[in-house]
């Protein structure tokens, strides 16, 4: 029995990968909203082949480096190929420069250098230090959805030249950066400890409930914005 339960982590981590294949197949069809689903549903795989490893005691150290390898095509290089359809075509309608484009690049490049940190720093057991791809991901695939169904002032702000040329070099700093994130990872479930857990999953939902899709995208900032008090209040 244990022979089977060992590989289950490792299969959902598979899943995991496979979604960020299809997501970029979607991409390459510049079919950005397909991609995007595809894109949450590898963030659904990514928390439970953890989530089982840990239940079934069965962590190894293939699937520390398997999960890495399917978050950078799932969480790099699909977001990646998402911003740069997406950036192609403000630029196509701008007749602005193409190869403006190219910058969504970064992203997948600085996503492999976080996650190649990540392995490396014993700092990050039970938090973050700089922006998780999974988080930095779900903001880039919520651009899609927003033009799909979306505040017209959210549409005309992922559209903005500015923010498309600005965006993948604020991408690249908070995956890099030394600043302290929370994890979502419950040793249990009480209040107790996970107060800004669950505080976030509260107005996480709230965010969903009112602005739909745009709700992703605030509920990323309003992650990056919680740790960093998290962290102040800390040291205060």
């Amino acid at each position: 029995m244990k022979n089977v339960t060992k590989h289950i982590p490792n299969s959902i981590t598979a899943a995991n990968l496979l979604m960020g294949c299809l997501a970029i197949l979607a991409a390459l069809n510049h079919n950005l909203v397909q991609a995007s689903y595809f894109i949450g549903l590898a963030a659904i795989f990514d928390f439970f082949d953890g989530f089982a490893a840990r239940l079934l005691k069965v962590n190894s150290e293939i699937g520390k480096q398997l999960d890495s390898l399917a978050d950078v095509v799932s969480f790099g290089v699909a977001p990646g190929m998402i911003f740069y359809v997406h950036s192609s075509y403000v630029h196509d309608a701008l007749s602005s420069n193409p190869y403006l484009s190219y910058l969504a690049f970064l992203i997948p490049i600085f996503s492999a250098f976080r996650l190649a940190k990540f392995n490396l720093d014993t700092r990050q057991s039970d938090a973050f230090i700089g922006m998780p791809t999974p988080a930095n991901a779900l903001f880039i695939c919520a651009i899609p959805l927003v033009f799909e169904n979306g505040p017209d002032m959210a549409t005309q702000f992922f559209s903005n030249p500015i923010f498309i040329a600005v965006f993948p070099f604020v991408s690249s700093w908070l995956l890099m950066a030394e600043l302290p994130l929370f994890a979502l990872k419950f040793k249990t479930f009480k209040w107790s400890g996970n107060e800004v857990r669950w505080v976030f999953i509260g107005l996480t939902c709230i965010n969903l409930f009112v602005f739909k899709y745009f709700g992703i995208s605030l509920s990323i900032l309003l992650y990056l914005t919680l740790s960093i008090y998290l962290f102040y209040k800390q040291k205060s």
